[in-house]
């Protein structure tokens, strides 16, 4: 009895302590072609949700591949077990594909890494052998510094919302007044 209570403990314990386990990579031009959109940049709000799709809004830095304006909206997921802590005032490297043309998704096992000020602290540098400084370094170089896109107001944005009370009765007066002169023009000329 004792054996098998300890192999069930040793299960649980091994599959906790695993479940969260990336593989390392090295950072190279394989591993940055994996990703849509590499920036650096700091997190200017976070915005949780009951859904798995919590939103962190990024203040854009330096960007590096990909096209992005200077605010950029990164989606989340707050109740994973493997989630990534964001908050505010954070700066990141974030590497993330696009699942819309204005968002991305953030992966748990990318290679997103938080600036952390005490190098002995710093677990990323500690597993991958590269400070965030020189990961900074080798983006700047190898990827090179890209513009970002200009803020341009969306023109269309107010097309799909639905009209207020007073305004449906108006619709609706302008339809019936429309449909009644034309009814009344074919009558006239039609004759």
């Amino acid at each position: 009895m004792k054996h098998t209570l300890l192999v069930y403990i040793l299960l649980l314990v091994t599959k906790f302590s695993v479940a969260c386990q990336c593989p390392v990579t090295a950072l190279n031009d394989k591993e940055t072609n994996k990703y849509d959109l590499i920036f650096k940049g700091k997190i200017k709000s976070i915005k949780l949700t009951e859904n798995s799709n919590s939103e962190a809004i990024f203040d854009v830095d330096e960007l590096y591949k990909g096209n992005t304006p200077k605010e950029f909206k990164v989606l989340f997921d707050k109740n994973d077990e493997c989630k990534i802590e964001l908050n505010a005032g954070d700066e990141w490297i974030i590497y993330t594909n696009y699942i819309q043309v204005d968002k991305a998704k953030l992966d748990f096992c990318s290679r997103s890494r938080k600036y952390i000020k005490n190098i002995k602290e710093d677990y990323f540098a500690v597993t991958t052998g590269i400070s965030f400084d020189e990961e900074l370094r080798y983006l700047q170089t190898k990827l090179g510094l890209h513009k970002l896109l200009k803020e341009t107001p969306n023109k269309v944005e107010g097309r799909n919302q639905i009209p207020t009370a007073n305004q449906f009765i108006v619709i609706l007066i302008c339809s019936l007044v429309g449909i009644i002169a034309f009814y009344w023009l074919i009558k006239k000329f039609l004759k």
